[in-house]
C-alpha cells in the first residue's frame, strides 16, 4: 500500500491548524506543511502568539513546529511536493467543537473519509486511513463514498442545530408559563431515546459551521426540488433568529421601553467560551440591535481583540455609517465594562463571569441595575444578585415574580420578531 511521507493542507485557519498540528504530533515520521495565501496569518503561526485561541493547542504547535510541522505561503511547492493535499484530493470533514478541537483531534468519536468508488479514489482512501491509524482505532474510522461523507457532515451539524433550536422554543414558553427550561432539558435529557446533550437554552447558537451547513442543506434541497424538506431546516435558523431579537426586546423593554443613549455592558463577544472565534455570534447580532435602538455598548471579551469586535460591528449588514464609532466602546476587563451601566448582558458563557464581584459591580452601576444573562451562567447565584439589588432576567425562567414594572406589558416589542428591526432615519 502507497505509504504517505508528506502531507500539504491548504487553509491555516480554525480547521486547517489545528488539524494538521495534531497529525504532525501524532506521526513524527510525516512532514506536514500547512499553507496559506495570508501571510500574516503565517507569520503568526511561526511566532510565539498563534492567530487563534484553542485550549493545548500552542503546546502542540510547540512540540513539532520546525520539526515535521511548517507553515508556509509557498503553496505551489507545498502540493508538487506533497504525497496528499487536504482539501482536494478527498472528502475528510472534521467533526470538531471549538474549545474542545485538540481533545476532539485526538480522541475523535469517529474520522470519516469519502472518496470516488475507483480504484484510485480507494486507495487514496486506504492511504488517508494509515495516516489516522497512527493514533485512532480502526473501528472508529469509516470509510463511505464522496456523497454520503459531505451529507453526513451538513446532517450532523444540522441535527446539532435543531437540537438546540428546538430548546430554545421551549424556552419561550418557559417564559410564558413559569416553567424553567433547565429543570424542562434534565427531564427530558433523562430519557436515553433523546440525551441530554445540546439542551442548553441560550441567545442562540452561533460559530462558522452551523448556520452555514444548515443552509447549504436547505440549498441542496431546494436545487433537488424537495420544498418541504428545505422549509423544514430553514426553520432552524428563523428560530434561531427569533431568539435573538426576542431576547434583545426583553432587554429593550425591560429597561423602560428604551435603550437610547443607555449604557450596556456587554459581557463576551465570542460565539461561545474557550475560543477567540466570533463568526456567527449571537453577540453582533444583540449589539446590532441595541445599536439600532441608540444604545452605548461597552464591550468585553478575554479572547476577541479589539480590532475583531470593531470589525465585526462595522460590517454594512450591522451597522451604518459612524455608529460603531459613536455607539461602542471596547473595555479592557468587565469592571469597566459595567461601571456606570443600566445593565449587564452576558452572551457568552465564559466562566470567569461566575467568579465577578458582583457587589462591587452593583455599587457602580446605575439603579435600578439589571443582568440579563442570555447563557444561563449565573443559575446558582440568583437569590445572592437579588440579594444585591439586581433585577434578573434569563433565558426560559422567570426569575422572580417581584419584578420591576414597566410599561411594555402586552404591548407590541420595540421592532418586530419577525423582521430585524429598521435603522433609525437620519434626523
Amino acid at each position: 500500500m502507497f505509504q504517505i511521507k508528506k502531507i500539504c493542507c491548504i487553509g491555516a485557519g480554525y480547521v486547517g491548524g489545528p488539524t494538521c498540528s495534531v497529525i504532525a504530533q501524532m506521526c513524527p515520521e510525516i512532514r506536514v506543511t500547512v499553507v496559506d495565501v495570508n501571510e500574516s496569518r503565517i507569520n503568526a503561526w511561526n511566532s510565539p502568539t498563534l492567530p487563534i485561541y484553542e485550549p493545548g493547542l500552542k503546546e502542540v504547535v510547540e512540540s513539532c513546529r520546525g520539526k515535521n510541522l511548517f507553515f508556509s505561503t509557498n503553496i505551489d511547492d507545498a502540493i508538487s511536493e506533497a504525497d496528499l493535499v487536504f482539501i482536494s484530493v478527498l472528502s475528510n470533514p472534521e467533526f470538531l467543537a471549538e474549545g474542545t478541537a485538540i481533545k476532539d483531534l485526538k480522541n475523535p468519536d469517529r474520522v470519516l473519509i469519502g472518496g470516488d468508488e475507483t480504484p484510485e479514489g480507494q486507495r487514496a482512501v486506504q492511504a488517508l486511513c494509515a495516516v489516522y491509524e497512527h493514533w485512532v482505532p480502526r473501528e472508529k474510522i469509516l470509510t463511505t463514498n464522496t456523497w454520503s461523507s459531505e451529507l453526513s457532515k451538513l446532517a450532523a451539524n444540522a441535527f446539532l442545530a435543531q437540537r438546540i433550536s428546538s430548546i430554545n422554543s421551549i424556552s419561550a414558553l418557559c417564559e410564558a408559563t413559569g416553567a424553567d427550561v433547565e429543570e424542562v432539558a434534565t427531564a427530558i435529557g433523562m430519557d436515553q431515546r433523546i440525551g441530554n446533550k445540546f439542551l442548553k437554552a441560550s441567545v442562540g447558537f452561533g460559530g462558522s459551521c452551523f448556520q452555514k451547513d444548515v443552509l447549504n442543506l436547505v440549498y441542496l434541497c431546494e436545487a433537488l426540488n424537495l420544498p418541504e424538506v428545505a422549509r423544514y431546516w430553514q426553520q432552524v435558523i428563523d428560530m434561531n433568529d427569533y431568539q435573538r431579537r426576542r431576547f434583545a426586546s426583553r432587554i429593550i423593554d425591560s429597561l423602560f421601553n428604551t435603550v437610547t443613549d443607555k449604557k450596556i455592558a456587554i459581557l463576551g463577544f465570542a460565539f461561545k467560551k474557550d475560543t477567540g472565534d466570533t463568526r456567527e455570534s449571537s453577540s453582533i447580532y444583540i449589539s446590532k440591535y441595541l445599536m439600532d435602538e441608540g444604545a452605548h455598548l461597552h464591550i468585553y471579551d478575554p479572547k476577541v481583540p479589539r480590532e475583531q469586535i470593531v470589525v465585526d460591528l462595522s460590517h454594512p449588514g450591522v451597522s451604518e455609517d459612524d455608529q460603531v464609532s459613536r455607539l461602542v466602546t471596547i473595555s479592557k476587563d468587565p469592571y469597566e465594562a459595567c461601571d456606570g451601566a443600566h445593565a449587564v448582558v452576558i452572551c457568552t458563557e465564559w466562566d470567569m463571569f461566575k467568579e465577578l464581584d458582583y457587589e462591587r459591580i452593583h455599587k457602580k452601576m446605575l439603579k435600578p441595575a439589571f443582568i440579563f444573562d442570555g447563557r444561563r451562567v449565573l443559575d446558582g447565584l440568583h437569590a445572592e444578585l437579588q440579594t444585591i439589588g439586581f433585577q434578573i432576567e434569563t433565558i426560559g425562567k422567570k426569575v422572580s415574580s417581584k419584578r420591576i414594572p414597566y410599561a411594555a406589558s402586552g404591548e407590541i416589542p420595540k421592532f418586530s420578531l419577525q423582521d430585524p428591526p429598521n435603522k433609525k432615519p437620519k434626523v
